[in-house]
């Protein structure tokens, strides 16, 4: 079987569809990486490259050496991965010193992988760590709503978190562990992926002020859930402050509580600050 009609490159396809079709992928915004299974690599080995040139990566990811990742290519759009997978993703391997990267398949007209790529691989580090390897897939896309609420809310992850839980039940069982937030900052560098990364050690879902969001998950489902998820409570709470600056009624801390011990998960109580309102 060729690589594109493996299963976790058709489900990589599917992801940049799904993602394109949201509008949340206008030109070649957005990227999207996968840290390839040792049995997945070994189904493929022979269409694979071994002997091109090493890049530098730009970031130190040690605990990567020898693993391959399926990731997106710089300057590609989200629209034409499913028409032309082989022009437009790439398997890339990282070097046994975790500084340099391979291409061995794909960006067959040219090209290099996303210029997220420092922060999609120490993400991948990060989340490696502490999931115990589970964790297999970075997301990065301009969620629409999420990028509005960056020019209105403060930019600290107790706010954003507490408002997005509050815009729908589902919210705080979804990701529990809340969201957070990096100030604005140049993209595609060595500073932004470490920030993105600090914060990913406590969350599966980190906010770029005026640019989009990272999501983080074991599956292409379940991390496309995550952002689908917070994008969706993001346009709930656009559609109320636009009608209201305040909520006449909205789930209370001692509710979150409620909810947490009916559903089986953790809140931290950092998040259940009481809020004063203005209710008229």
């Amino acid at each position: 079987m060729n690589v594109i009609d493996q299963n976790f490159v058709q489900g990589f396809i599917r992801m940049c569809s799904d993602g394109y079709r949201q509008g949340w992928h206008e030109r070649n915004g957005g990227n999207l990486s996968y840290r390839i299974r040792p049995e997945e690599i070994t189904d493929i080995q022979d269409q694979l490259n071994e002997h091109g040139v090493w890049f530098p990566i730009g970031a130190e990811v040690p605990s990567l050496k020898d693993e391959f990742f399926l990731v997106t290519g710089s300057g590609k759009y989200f629209r034409n991965v499913e028409l032309d997978p082989e022009n437009n993703l790439a398997i890339i391997k990282i070097d046994e010193t975790g500084k340099n990267y391979q291409i061995q398949w794909g960006l067959a007209g040219g090209g290099k992988p996303t210029s997220e790529l420092p922060s999609h691989l120490m993400n991948h580090a990060v989340k490696k760590a502490c999931t115990k390897g589970l964790y297999r897939v970075v997301y990065h896309a301009h969620t629409t709503n999420v990028i509005a609420l960056t020019f209105i809310l403060p930019l600290n992850d107790e706010v954003f978190t507490r408002e997005l839980w509050e815009m729908a039940t589902e919210c705080p069982v979804v990701f529990p562990d809340g969201v957070g937030v990096v100030s604005w900052m140049v993209p595609g560098g060595a500073k932004i992926a470490a920030k993105t990364a600090d914060l990913m050690r406590n969350y599966d879902a980190a906010i770029w002020a005026h640019h989009g969001m990272f999501a983080t998950g074991e599956t292409f489902d379940s991390t496309f859930g995550l952002m689908h998820t917070i994008e969706k409570a993001a346009e709930i709470l656009i559609k109320v402050l636009s009608v209201r600056s305040d909520k006449r009624q909205t789930i209370e801390p001692g509710q979150f509580r409620q909810l947490a011990k009916e559903f089986h998960v953790e809140l931290p109580e950092r998040f259940l600050f009481d809020k004063v309102e203005c209710k008229s």
